[in-house]
C-alpha cells in the first residue's frame, strides 16, 4: 500500500486579486471610464514545512497584496490558498480561528498594529486568552517565556509601545505573533523601518526562530540584500507577477530575469570585485491600471527585443528548479521568435 506524500505547508494555485470593476460594453461605470487594477496575477507559490521562501520586489509589485491573500487579510478575486493541503477560502468562524494559530502575520510598522494604550504583557496576555488560556498565572509565565524567546527583558513587560524602540516593538510583535505556536509566519517587510544594526539583530532573530521552533516563513522585502542569508528560496514578483524563482543562492549568484540583475545591481555588496553585467533599473513602475502589452517589463529591460512588446512570455525552467518568466528563455519547442529574432 502506497504512502500518501505529506501536502506542502503552504500553496498558492492561479492567485489572481483585482480591485475595481470589469469593463462593461462601453468601458464605463456610473458614466466614468473603468478601471481594473491587478495587484496579483496568476501566482503560484508553495511553501514547505520550515523552508523560508522570499518574496522579493519594488513598491507596488504586489507582494504585500499577496501576504495579505495568503493570511487571508483579503480574499482573492480567484484561485486559491491551500494550508495543510486544505482550502482556506470557504472556512467557518470556528475553522477560521484554527487558521490563525496555524499562520501569523508580521508588518512593517508595529507601532500600527499595537495598542497604544496597553502594556507589553497586556499584549500579549490578551493573544493567550482569546485562544484558549484562561489562567493568569499561566498567561504571565507564558508571557515571560515568549518575551524571553525575542529577546526582550521581561523587567519591561509593563511598558508602553510608545516607550519602546522601533527593534523592540517589533520584537513584541513576533512575541505575540508565537503565542499562538503558528507553523507559517507572513513578514512584510519586518525590517525595512529599523536601523541597519537592528535589522541584522532582528534578522539572527527569525533565523534563530525558524531553527529552534521550525517555522515557515514567507519573508516579503524590497531588499535582496536582507534574505541573501535568511531565505531557502526567492520568488521575485513584478507588476503582480513571480517572474522569477529558485534556490536563493542560485537566484543571488545566477540571476536570469533581467528584473532580478536590476534588483541586485541596486542592492547594496560590500564585494567590490563584483562586476555588474547590466545597467541598473531606470524609469518607474507602469501604471497597473493599464499595464504595458507583451511583456510587462520590456519598458525597463536592457535586453529588450521586438517580440517583448507584442507576446506575453511564459513559465519556463531553463534548468532543474528554476523558473523564469522571460522571452530570452523560450519554451523547449520555440527555438526562433517572431522578426527573426533567435532566442
Amino acid at each position: 500500500m502506497s504512502i500518501e506524500a505529506e501536502p506542502p505547508l503552504l500553496r498558492t494555485t492561479g492567485l489572481n486579486k483585482w480591485y475595481g470593476r470589469e469593463p462593461s460594453a462601453t468601458g464605463r461605470v456610473f458614466g466614468r471610464p473603468s478601471t481594473l487594477l491587478h495587484a496579483v496575477a496568476d501566482v503560484s507559490l508553495t511553501v514547505q514545512r520550515g523552508e523560508t521562501v522570499a518574496v522579493v520586489g519594488e513598491t507596488g509589485s504586489g507582494k504585500s497584496t499577496l501576504g495579505r491573500l495568503i493570511v487571508r487579510l483579503e480574499d482573492p478575486t480567484s484561485g486559491d490558498v491551500l494550508i495543510d493541503g486544505r482550502s482556506v477560502m470557504s472556512l467557518g468562524r470556528e475553522q477560521s480561528q484554527e487558521l490563525r494559530r496555524t499562520v501569523q502575520i508580521i508588518l512593517q510598522d508595529p507601532y500600527s498594529t499595537l495598542n497604544p494604550y496597553r502594556t507589553v504583557a497586556t499584549t500579549i496576555g490578551e493573544v493567550l486568552k482569546v485562544h484558549g488560556m484562561r489562567s493568569r498565572a499561566a498567561r504571565d509565565a507564558e508571557t515571560d517565556r515568549l518575551l524571553e524567546l525575542v529577546g526582550f527583558p521581561a523587567s519591561m513587560r509593563d511598558r508602553l509601545p510608545g516607550q519602546l524602540s522601533g527593534g523592540g516593538r517589533q520584537r513584541v510583535s513576533i512575541a505575540r505573533a508565537l503565542a499562538v505556536r503558528p507553523k507559517l509566519i507572513v513578514a512584510d517587510e519586518p525590517v525595512s523601518a529599523l536601523d541597519v544594526s537592528v535589522q541584522a539583530q532582528v534578522l539572527n532573530l527569525f533565523e534563530r526562530l525558524r531553527d529552534e521552533l521550525g517555522l515557515a516563513y514567507v519573508f516579503i522585502t524590497h531588499d535582496l540584500a536582507v534574505v541573501k542569508r535568511l531565505a531557502d528560496r526567492i520568488a521575485v514578483m513584478y507588476l503582480g507577477r513571480i517572474v522569477e524563482e529558485g534556490p536563493a543562492a542560485d537566484v543571488v549568484e545566477h540571476p536570469k530575469h533581467p528584473y532580478t540583475r536590476a534588483l541586485l545591481d541596486a542592492a547594496p555588496d560590500l564585494d567590490v570585485r563584483r562586476v555588474t553585467e547590466a545597467p541598473s533599473l531606470t524609469g518607474d513602475m507602469p501604471n497597473p491600471i493599464s499595464p504595458p502589452s507583451g511583456c510587462v517589463f520590456h519598458p525597463r529591460c536592457p535586453a529588450v527585443m521586438d517580440l517583448c512588446a507584442v507576446r506575453v512570455p511564459v513559465v519556463t525552467e531553463p534548468e532543474p528548479g528554476r523558473s523564469v518568466v522571460c522571452h530570452l528563455y523560450p519554451p523547449p519547442e520555440q527555438t526562433t521568435v517572431e522578426g527573426d529574432v533567435t532566442a
